[in-house]
């Protein structure tokens, strides 16, 4: 099952997604990442972050939505509300799912401040992954108007660290 990790840039949230997807996903799973406008760079912070949790950077880079390596069964577009950003909406036969999350890219502010909006986007991303991947996946692959509520209810949800509540 193929999952890409949809946004503008292609630079911050959509590799965070893919990478962290890939380095937890089961044999069969597979997730791409692309922009409808894309860079053309991974942001350095991205690399960084994802060395530092241990996640290959290999092989990752920004890249467009016309030259991905397969045809996705999942979307999940991961723009956030901030700033007036649009999301790119992919046209295509696959399931698609919106897990907003804001563009560290555009944080301001002290290294240590720019540096927490990319492990917020992370955490956030990372728990989703977590929470998707704990679903009964076989099962859902027979039904995807089933599998479409999961994904839509995980875009919604949060780490508790990230919202104060215990877990």
């Amino acid at each position: 099952m193929n999952v890409l990790f949809l946004c503008t840039g292609n630079s911050c949230r959509s590799i965070l997604g893919e990478a962290t997807f890939n380095h937890l996903a089961p044999p069969g799973w597979q997730a791409m990442s692309a922009g409808s406008k894309p860079t053309g760079k991974v942001h350095p912070r991205s690399l960084a972050l994802l060395e530092r949790e241990g996640i290959s950077t290999e092989g990752y880079f920004s890249k467009s939505w016309n030259d991905l390596p397969a045809i996705p069964d999942i979307v999940l577009s991961v723009c956030g509300n901030a700033a007036n950003e649009t999301c790119p909406a992919y046209l295509g036969p696959a399931l698609r799912s919106h897990w907003g999350v804001e563009d560290p890219a555009h944080a301001e502010g002290s290294d240590e401040e720019i540096d927490a909006a990319f492990m917020k986007a992370y955490r956030i991303l990372r728990y989703r992954i977590e929470q998707f991947l704990r679903l009964p996946l076989n099962e859902l692959q027979q039904d995807r108007g089933r599998l479409k509520t999961e994904l839509d209810r995980i875009g919604t949800l949060l780490p508790s660290s990230l919202t104060g509540e215990s877990a």
